[in-house]
């Protein structure tokens, strides 16, 4: 393989300067109103030999993200030469990828330490085989070896193939999300850290500054952090169509490269939509759709869920601290903008943004269900999330400290203790709501739900 097809991702191989204003990933960032510098950029290790692993689902930035990590190195001092960013895309077995891996270690034998920067290692068959092969015969043994992916079964897979290959770092495993609430309130600069900080300790909170929550909120649950739709929001003042469907295009893509259908998709996508956040089984899912056996939805299910598609909330099992198997579960999308870009889909429209995006975050009860996913999905990157399934229902449960707390999401503008009856039974339960002020339902404390969030 000619190796020169990598050569645009490689500018810094001409010069540092030429790769900070060229390269595809970072020329781009020039002429977005923001720029967002994941936390992982200092988190992942640049002096310590091993093979480490970058999830996340398509374009929340992985290839951005490893860029700037890129350039970190550079403005760092070091040696050009000894960085190396491949793609996956383009490499087609573990043959080739051993045979390309292996003379850049050979180029590289001088130096002290080098960086191979795999992205979407999934692509290339056999994937696993050959970076087991390069780490076993010491290959490896001075590299820093950083593989992306957007499927998460591929974290698993490493973790199981490649165990104890990461030096002395506290972990081999990266995620990277769509951006926080808070992060983006951070990335917008609508609040600086230390008044953002100050916001989430004190319940002190100015109207003025409340109204800025909600107004926000009320744009998180469009673009759902997705730099590329915040920065057309920005730009446009709105999302653009080829956004929703380059996204789209993806789900569908990737599903395909696993042998799945994509009409058999189409039904279960739309099954998820019409009973999103109510209680399901795979067996009342398959009865929306034409499949016969609900083992075919979970199989979807399950591969939606490695690609940070949806996410199952299970029901709790309070006494046992873990997910309740034969219960029904909750399905949501991973972030509200990926619930648009498959509506927009499913729908087929010309203009998502107007025609499908605006009318759904209008209605109050398909926007109390989206407000009950944010919090949900959100929660989950810190804490284990279930929801309590019981006389009544409780939407959130997660465990803090060995401890069960429940949390109720009402997206209302007015909330009815009737409506509360399952979480009126735990005294540290509490409500989240659409409310602008802090308040109180028979004891239990009724909290903004913008203002919970920034704790995540």
């Amino acid at each position: 393989m000619d190796d020169t097809v990598f050569t645009p991702n490689n500018l810094h191989h001409e010069s540092v300067e030429l790769f900070r204003k060229r390269d595809p990933q970072l020329r781009k960032l020039v002429s977005c109103p923001f720029v967002h510098m994941s936390e992982l950029i200092d988190e992942i290790p640049s002096d310590i030999p091993g093979i480490y692993t970058v999830g996340g689902g398509r374009q929340v930035g992985k290839t951005t993200l490893l860029k700037q990590w890129m350039l970190k190195l550079l403005d760092a001092g070091k040696d050009p030469s000894d960085i190396w960013y491949i793609t996956g895309e383009l490499i087609n077995d573990h043959h080739q990828l051993v045979r390309m891996a292996s003379q850049f270690s050979e180029d590289r034998k001088k130096s002290p330490i080098f960086y191979l920067l795999i992205d979407e290692v999934t692509y290339i068959r056999d994937w696993d085989k050959g970076i087991k092969y390069l780490a076993d015969s010491g290959i490896f043994e001075k590299a820093v070896v950083i593989l992306t992916g957007s499927d998460l079964s591929f974290i698993k897979e490493a973790r199981k193939r490649f165990p104890g290959r990461h030096g002395a770092a506290d972990s081999p495993e990266f995620l990277l999300y769509p951006l926080s609430f808070r992060e983006t309130l951070a990335v917008k600069k609508i609040f600086s850290t230390s008044e953002l900080e100050d916001l989430a300790q004190s319940q002190d909170v100015s109207a003025k500054k409340m109204d800025t929550l909600f107004s926000e909120f009320e744009n998180y649950m469009i673009h759902g952090g997705y730099m590329t739709a915040i920065n057309d929001i920005a730009l446009n003042g709105r999302i653009q169509p080829a956004t929703f469907s380059t996204y789209s295009d993806w789900i569908r893509g990737d599903m395909l490269k696993r042998g799945k259908k994509e009409n058999l998709l189409h039904e279960i996508l739309s099954a998820l939509v019409k009973q999103y956040g109510s209680q399901a089984t795979l067996h009342s899912i398959a009865s929306m759709t034409s499949i016969d056996h609900h083992m075919t939805v979970s199989d979807y299910i399950d591969l939606l869920c490695d690609m940070e598609v949806v996410f199952v909330n299970h029901a709790i099992m309070e006494h046992k601290l873990c997910a309740a198997p034969k219960k029904a579960r909750k399905v949501f999308f991973t972030a509200p903008f990926i619930m648009h870009s498959v509506m927009a889909w499913l729908e087929s429209v010309k203009k998502p943004y107007e025609e499908s995006v605006l009318p759904f975050v209008a209605d109050s009860e398909k926007a109390g269900s989206l407000a009950e996913g944010i919090a949900i999905a959100l929660c989950r990157r810190k804490y284990s999330c279930f929801y309590i399934k019981a006389e009544k229902e409780v939407d959130l449960a997660y465990i803090k400290d060995r401890k069960v707390h429940q949390a109720e999401v009402k997206w209302t503008n007015q909330i009815r203790s009737s409506e509360l009856g399952q979480l009126l039974k735990y005294p540290g339960g509490i409500i989240l709501s659409k409310q602008k002020s802090f308040g109180e339902i028979e004891r239990h404390p009724v909290i903004p739900l913008p203002f919970w969030l920034l704790n995540f």
